[in-house]
C-alpha cells in the first residue's frame, strides 16, 4: 500500500452565511463516497498560516477576505483514495469581501489539474449525518455559532 511521508499543513477558512456555510465537494473513488470540506490549502514554508489562507482563496476563486478570526488547530488522519495522510490544519472564521459570493449558488475551480466545485449548503445536513464533513472535529466549529 502506498503511504504519505509527511505531514501536510493546511490552511482552511470557515465561511458562513446564517445556516449555510461555504465548503468545497470532494470525491473519494475507493470509498466511492462524495465529502465536504472549508476551502483553504497548504501553507508554504515561511509563510504565516493567515497569509496562506488568502494567498488560496485568491488563487482558486479570485476571492479577498476580511474579518479573518484564527479559530484553532485540527489534526486530520485520514485516508484518501487508500492512501493515509496526516495534515494539521489551521482554522480561520472568515467573510468575503465581494458580496457577489454570497450570491453564488456554485462556483467550479481548478485545483491543480483537478476541476472542483465550491458550494453553500446548510449546515444542518452536516448535523444530521445526510452530507458527510471532514475533517472530524470540524462540525464542532460550525455549531459553536459566531461569537
Amino acid at each position: 500500500m502506498k503511504t504519505a511521508t509527511h505531514i501536510r499543513a493546511l490552511a482552511l477558512g470557515v465561511i458562513r452565511d446564517g445556516d449555510r456555510v461555504f465548503v468545497s465537494q470532494g470525491y473519494d473513488p475507493v470509498k466511492q463516497q462524495t465529502f465536504y470540506r472549508a476551502m483553504g490549502g497548504g501553507i508554504d514554508f515561511g509563510e504565516p498560516s493567515i497569509e496562506a489562507l488568502k494567498r488560496e482563496f485568491q488563487e482558486e476563486i479570485q476571492a479577498e477576505l476580511t474579518n479573518i478570526c484564527y479559530l484553532g488547530c485540527i489534526e486530520n488522519l485520514f485516508t484518501f483514495n487508500g492512501i493515509p495522510g496526516h495534515e494539521l490544519i489551521q482554522l480561520y472564521r472568515c467573510d468575503f469581501v465581494d458580496g457577489k459570493f454570497y450570491q453564488l449558488p456554485a462556483l467550479t475551480f481548478n485545483e491543480g489539474d483537478r476541476q472542483k466545485t465550491a458550494i453553500w449548503i446548510d449546515v444542518h445536513r452536516f448535523t444530521s449525518g445526510e452530507l458527510i464533513l471532514y475533517p472530524e472535529g470540524f462540525l464542532d466549529y460550525l455549531t459553536r455559532g459566531r461569537d
